[in-house]
């Protein structure tokens, strides 16, 4: 039983480093360096994407808790009640032809 379990065990540590190795074989050729090389700038642009849109999205939550516009200056927010003109400020005349009332 012994010889049998270390037969296996030596196959399958052969078969393991086989594969490894023809790994390591394609990784080295022009290709696989150049699938590698795509792979790292691909991962790169992503995380790129990833840190604008999470910044963008601070920038919103931050600019909304504030009351800023996109512009950087505070929002009128309008009263909560209606509003009435003071009274300097109720005439309705429109003024005619001369520019007077």
């Amino acid at each position: 039983m012994s010889r049998g379990l270390w037969f296996v065990a030596g196959a399958g540590a052969g078969v393991y480093a086989m594969v490894r190795g023809r790994r390591a074989a394609e990784a080295l050729t022009a290709d696989g360096l150049r699938d590698r090389w795509n792979g790292l700038a691909l991962g790169a642009r992503l995380l790129r994407d990833e840190v604008a849109q999470g910044k963008a999205d601070a920038e919103v939550d931050l600019r909304s808790r504030l009351g800023l516009t996109p512009a950087g200056t505070p929002e009128l927010v309008a009263p909560a009640g209606p509003t009435a003109l003071p009274a300097e400020h109720t005439d309705t005349e429109a003024p005619n032809e001369e520019g007077t009332t």
